[in-house]
């Protein structure tokens, strides 16, 4: 996030600059700052629905990966059981 804020506190004097020149700098600054914010936004919301995602994916798995357990024998009718 330091290194986010940097870059964006960086692209601001680009993003909100006037004078000689800013008409074709400023479309780049907004760019720049939009992009690192809504990048920063989407990163610290879907790490954590990944890291979920994935943590239910290998409960999942290790439940199929148990040995099942024996199965049961039936008997037949009419033989004696041993």
């Amino acid at each position: 996030m330091m290194t986010t804020f940097a870059a964006l506190f960086g692209g601001l004097p680009i993003a909100l600059g006037y004078g000689a020149g800013s008409e074709l700098r400023r479309p780049l600054g907004i760019a720049i700052v939009g992009g690192l914010l809504v990048s920063q936004f989407l990163t610290l919301y879907t790490t954590p629905v990944i890291y979920l995602y994935l943590d239910r994916l290998s409960l999942r798995l290790s439940r199929r990966r148990r040995t099942p357990p024996p199965p049961v024998q039936e008997q037949l009718p009419g033989i004696a059981a041993e």
